[in-house]
């Protein structure tokens, strides 16, 4: 079903620029002929058809309870290396604070994806194709964190928190800071 869900959103996507970027221009310039080339013709069926056939696979895939999108990548456990959302380590003393860590990305959706979220949203369920982006945008912010901690010699991150902005239509940055200490052995 994903796979004729993406056909059918690069239908949409591909219909929609060839009606728009091509077939607005070709009205303007001939518009005294009311005859409808055979291109724009398919760019039409093809921008109807993909939506026909995104919002038909979304509502097959809800109706027999399926789950919609593969298990997000899950960010790497780093056994020699703590990440923490709280200001103490258990167990552990904090031998040296190194200062404020840092990871961020901005993470958007291809307009295709969007339009089976639009769909979904009107239909009801979860948006996966938001969530795996989200999911996937927090794994990459984290590993830069842990970089950038590992280059100044932390052992830690304590006090990890993450922040989300919307930055244009379904584009997101995602923030993830912290304090990169050291911890007495």
């Amino acid at each position: 079903m994903k796979s004729l869900r993406q056909i059918g959103s690069l239908a949409f996507v591909l219909g929609l620029f060839v009606a728009i970027f091509a077939g607005l221009p070709w009205y303007v310039v001939v518009s005294d002929d009311p005859a409808v080339p055979w291109w724009l013709r398919i760019a039409i069926f093809g921008l109807l058809g993909g939506i026909l056939l995104v919002l038909a696979t979304v509502a097959i895939e809800q109706g027999k309870g399926k789950k919609l999108a593969a298990e997000l990548p899950a960010v790497e456990k780093q056994k020699d290396f703590l990440l923490l959302n709280s200001d103490t380590v258990p167990g552990r003393e904090i031998r040296q604070i190194l200062g404020l860590v840092q990871g961020h990305t901005v993470f958007a959706i291809w307009l295709g994806k969007d339009l089976s979220a639009l769909i979904r949203l009107v239909l009801g369920g979860e948006l996966t194709e938001y969530t795996e982006m989200m999911g996937k945008a927090r794994a990459l912010a984290t590993s830069r964190m842990i970089a950038e901690a590992r280059r100044m010699g932390a052992d830690a991150v304590i006090n990890a928190r993450y922040m989300t902005t919307s930055v244009v239509g379904s584009a997101a940055e995602l923030l993830v800071y912290g304090t990169a200490v050291k911890l007495s052995e």
